[in-house]
């Protein structure tokens, strides 16, 4: 393909666009599939054929919207006019109203207080966010690379390969100060230019690689992008990859991503069909090809190394980090990995500019790269608060901004409790810290961590105790077990915690967790052993109260830990209803209907479906 074939698919996708009067574009990510929507477009699709309309309106079916807490989501354009929570049997209103009378349907308009919105511009869930990475979400179909082309993608590609050279594209992207999306935050310019030195010095062959090995509970961003706009990621590879030399890409994706899988492996093969990848890219000269490596499911994949030995056929294990990958990375060669996000980012820094692209954040990174965090930030937010989704805003704003404006608060009217940053090997931070900005140093400092960008919000509800053993006992699930500070240390952590959710904790158990903590920190291999002790010293150093609590008062202050609770009925509120008794699964609570009945303690498994069946907060958690 050359130049002018590219221009002229966008063209002609451009003029096939703009011939219909309006477009509705249907969320088709992870979330809204799960309720439905290839159902809805098909229903769509199906109303305008019976109606003979299929040349006047379009559906598009889309990546993620973001906004999942409202999925199925459609949006008409060039309105704008967002419909949450859409069905197909919604279908047929919105065409006839719609679409043809020119009247929204109010119904289903996303309401705040009762009062509907009916543009997505307006909607607070959207209002500060900035779209770089997810620049293309909601606007294209992901799986028609036509569509990709429409809105100028892989223009960008021909100007580096035509225009900028190896050199040029590596200090543009070290000017930019973009730092790696993973989880690291190591600048990637600085990467890319440490593996052009290794290809210099030893004359070896290099590869660049793209990490989609995404495993933290709760987080879902390269999922989203590469569900959304897959060809933003190839086209940042092929920059990459031009910058540093190399001929041969991979992605290693993660198992449990069925569908972004399907959609990334559907762009590359139209983008080699298009001759956009393999040999002589848009008759430039320069050969490069992307291969798609299926992980198995392994978190600890996710580390560098560990994920480079699973790409060779090895076992999926670190190695200690004074071998760089940049020198020693797949088959011992030179190897740049970056994430999905860092990719998608790439050829919009190239683009529009790596000065344009530093102003946005905080620092100045201009001069050097470790001196802030620039460009935006994508996050899964999720747990308690109100609007669940995919967000991205940039760098440097506050804690409380991104759960309270845009994520609308906590859901069910509940007080903020916490809120855990960087997954399961992030910290938890208290109601005091909302105030943060949301950088890499900054979490860092505050003993928790950016991560790859989950964000799981807790109400006054959660133990904390619990939270911690939760990610202790999964980090322990997931360690490889190579070296003995992370696999000792996270068995000797669970039983700790453990023992303090029965009732057994001993006084000297914070003090001990913690120093095994930090013999962790300090002594592990890889990353994943480095910080996985973090939700617990990031808990005892902001919620030691609680921990004490269980410690030596025996109680549990959320009312969660079965060991340390006691459920009760109140006489002054129980109504005889029976529902409680007839719900009971070991028949612990006795009483006739209209009387007030009782719980037997030595019966009761403590499961609180008592409680949550109780239509008159009778129910009560000593």
């Amino acid at each position: 393909m050359t130049i002018d074939e590219l221009r002229d698919i966008r063209k002609r996708a451009l003029e096939s666009y703009g011939r219909y009067e309006a477009a509705l574009m249907v969320c088709t990510g992870t979330a809204c599939v799960a309720n439905r929507a290839f159902s809805l477009v098909d229903a769509f699709r199906d109303e305008l054929k019976k109606r003979n309309l299929v040349d006047r309106f379009l559906v598009v079916p889309t990546g993620c919207n973001g906004f999942c807490a409202q999925g199925p989501v459609v949006v008409v354009q060039p309105e704008g006019i967002f419909y949450a929570k859409v069905s197909g049997a919604d279908a047929e209103e919105i065409v006839e109203k719609h679409l043809l009378g020119g009247e929204p349907v109010q119904r289903l308009h996303y309401r705040v207080n009762g009062v509907p919105v009916p543009l997505m511009k307006d909607i607070r869930f959207f209002a500060k966010q900035k779209f770089l990475a997810l620049r293309h979400k909601g606007v294209i179909d992901p799986e028609k690379i036509e569509d990709y082309i429409r809105v100028g993608g892989y223009q960008v590609v021909y100007d580096v390969l035509t225009s900028g050279t190896p050199t040029g594209v590596v200090d543009e992207v070290t000017a930019s100060g973009i730092r790696g999306r993973g989880g690291g935050g190591f600048p990637t310019g600085v990467k890319w230019r440490s593996c052009v030195e290794a290809v210099r010095r030893t004359g070896n062959e290099p590869f660049v690689v793209c990490n989609a090995d995404e495993g933290d509970p709760g987080a879902f961003m390269d999922c989203g992008i590469l569900e959304a706009d897959p060809h933003s990621v190839i086209e940042g590879m092929i920059i990459g990859a031009f910058a540093v030399g190399a001929s041969q890409g991979f992605v290693y994706i993660r198992k449990e991503y069925p569908l972004a899988m399907k959609r990334l492996v559907k762009a590359i093969s139209q983008a080699r069909e298009l001759g956009l990848l393999g040999s002589d890219i848009l008759g430039t000269g320069f050969d490069f090809d992307v291969v798609v490596h299926r992980g198995a499911g392994s978190f600890v994949c996710g580390e560098s190394s560990a994920l480079m030995a699973s790409m060779a056929g090895n076992v999926g294990e670190p190695r200690a980090k004074y071998v760089r990958s940049v020198e020693k990375g797949y088959k011992d060669m030179p190897t740049v990995l970056n994430n999905v996000e860092t990719w998608a980012n790439i050829p919009l820094i190239m683009e529009k500019g790596a000065r344009w692209f530093a102003a946005i954040g905080t620092g100045d990174v201009t001069e050097n790269p470790w001196n802030g965090s620039s460009g935006t930030k994508v996050f899964s937010l999720a747990g308690d608060v109100r609007n669940v989704g995919l967000v991205e805003v940039p760098m440097g704003t506050s804690l409380r901004e991104i759960i309270f404006d845009i994520g609308g608060g906590m859901a069910d009217g509940r007080k903020f409790k916490a809120v855990q940053t960087g997954g399961p090997s992030g910290g938890v931070l208290p109601e005091e810290k909302l105030d943060l900005p949301v950088d890499f140093d900054t979490l860092t400092k505050a003993g928790s961590m950016m991560g790859s960008g989950g964000m799981v919000v807790m109400n006054d509800k959660t133990c904390m105790v619990q939270v911690a053993a939760y990610f202790v006992n999964f980090l322990k699930d997931e360690s490889c077990g190579k070296c003995t500070p992370c696999r000792e240390g996270l068995v000797a952590i669970g039983s700790i915690l453990r023992r303090i959710m029965e009732g057994e904790g001993r006084e000297e158990d914070p003090d001990l967790l913690r120093e095994y903590g930090q013999t962790m920190r300090e002594s592990s291999l890889c990353g994943l052993g480095q910080t996985a002790a973090n939700p617990v010293l990031s808990t005892l150093s902001y919620f030691r109260e609680e921990y004490e609590a269980h410690i030596m008062e025996k109680r549990c202050p959320a009312g969660k830990c079965k060991m340390l609770i006691k459920y009760d009925i109140d006489p002054e509120k129980c109504t005889g209803c029976t529902v409680c008794a007839s719900r009971c699964p070991v028949d612990a609570i006795t009483g006739s209907p209209g009387k007030v009945h009782v719980i037997d303690d030595t019966k009761c498994i403590r499961c609180g479906l008592c409680r949550e069946v109780c239509n008159f907060d009778a129910v009560e958690v000593e």
